[in-house]
């Protein structure tokens, strides 16, 4: 007998709590008599937007192609221009939106399908690079006994048009957060967080995050490391940059800032920013103690950090930062896909690499004490990493010695072992 619409809701969750019980895919799919295809379709929709998006979706386009005027496009261009012009903000479709609705610039503001469409028309939006299907994407893996985060920020906008930044800091073995929000995204702000997360949190290994300038520190200048680098060498922390343009690289903490926006924000009306900083730990209070991540499976984050030993940033060593930060030995790592060419982009240089390595994925990483660029390349999951390529990388300024106190392990993790 076929399924109502309701039935077919209640055997999708179904699945769902089946698999947060650690039942293996085959079990459901035998015991709810349903296809791999129907079952990974459904976790990923979860996996993406939690339990609604196990809701049937509408697929009626919400509006007609046709149904805004020719000045609304031109408008939509003209601010996209105007916002990439900009040393600081979002430039995409939503940001675009809510600059519309705040400052009334058009009676109805156009959806983010046709904005997205207008600036494809415009070229305005990058086409992505083809991949082939079998590609294989180097993830790094965590090495026993040492700490991963991955960091990402997100925005939004309060009444009246003050913006808010919330900066994201997620440890990618417990998936303990920690949470800051600011008025803006400067270099200041980025280093506030992160020294706080890092007193009261953990002094990570590793950290994950995207190429936005504030983290590496923008600029045209060749070989020239920001502010934020050197505060990680300083560190020891070994910095993994995801390639350029791919955030679900990122994944774990993209989903965090989309779970924020979902459970937080779009639930409450913050009259001010006072009101939101009143409120704000709300959220992170019901994320540890309520949340269960699904990779987690039945464990909340509270349990998950039951166990783990952290290494904090002291009181001493904070006062310790000089204020011009030198460049210290370390260790700078960053994922690139390979051009038809077979060049990579890489702090302002190209890199010839190989054209055989073409749309592949390639592990570049920078070791300053040792002035040089190491490239590695793993062909899949089964085959063995191997470093394919090595160049001299002469820096245009002495390297520090990395300090004893905040050495935290007595040699580096081979490379090979990352990938």
């Amino acid at each position: 007998m076929e399924q109502t619409n309701a039935e077919e809701v209640a055997t999708r969750h179904r699945a769902i709590r089946l698999w947060l019980q650690r039942k293996r895919p085959c079990e459901i799919i035998r015991h709810l008599a349903r296809s791999h295809k129907w079952f990974y379709k459904w976790l990923g929709r979860y996996q993406k937007l939690g339990w609604p998006g196990l809701a049937d979706q509408s697929r009626q386009p919400h509006t007609s192609r046709h149904s805004y005027p020719a000045s609304a496009r031109h408008l939509v261009v003209r601010l996209r221009q105007r916002a990439q012009k900009r040393k600081v903000g979002l430039i995409g479709a939503r940001a675009l939106q809510s600059e519309i609705k705040r400052h009334h610039l058009l009676r109805k503001a156009p959806s983010l399908s046709a904005i997205n469409r207008w600036l494809k028309e415009a070229d305005l939006l990058k086409s992505p690079l083809w991949v082939p299907g079998d590609v294989y994407y180097p993830a790094w893996r965590l090495p026993s006994g040492y700490v991963g985060q991955a960091m990402d920020w997100t925005a939004r906008f309060l009444e009246g048009g003050a913006k808010v930044f919330a900066s994201h800091t997620l440890d990618v073995q417990t998936h303990a957060l920690a949470q800051t929000l600011t008025r803006d995204k400067t270099g200041a702000s980025l280093q506030q967080h992160v020294l706080e997360v890092w007193q009261h949190f953990a002094v990570p290994d590793f950290l994950q995050l995207d190429n936005d300038a504030a983290f590496n520190g923008g600029g045209k200048t060749k070989r020239r490391f920001g502010a934020f680098v050197r505060l990680c060498l300083f560190l020891g922390i070994e910095l993994i940059f995801i390639p350029v343009g791919e955030p679900e690289r990122n994944g774990a903490v993209e989903r965090v800032n989309g779970l924020w926006a979902q459970s937080f924000w779009e639930r409450d009306h913050f009259r001010s920013w006072t009101d939101l900083l009143r409120k704000r730990h709300r959220f992170t209070q019901w994320y540890k103690q309520e949340y269960y991540p699904p990779a987690l499976g039945d464990r909340t984050v509270a349990q998950a950090m039951r166990g783990h030993v952290r290494t904090r940033l002291t009181v001493r060593q904070l006062r310790a930062l000089p204020e011009e930060l030198p460049l210290t030995a370390g260790r700078v790592h960053v994922i690139r896909r390979v051009s038809t060419t077979g060049e990579i982009k890489l702090l302002n240089e190209t890199w010839r690499v190989s054209r055989s390595l073409a749309h592949r994925y390639v592990w570049a990483t920078v070791v300053t004490h040792g002035h040089r660029l190491e490239i590695y390349h793993r062909r899949s999951e089964r085959a063995a990493p191997r470093l394919v390529k090595t160049f001299a990388y002469q820096l245009p300024e002495v390297v520090a010695p990395l300090r004893t106190e905040y050495r935290r392990h007595p040699r580096r993790v081979p490379v090979l072992s990352l990938l």
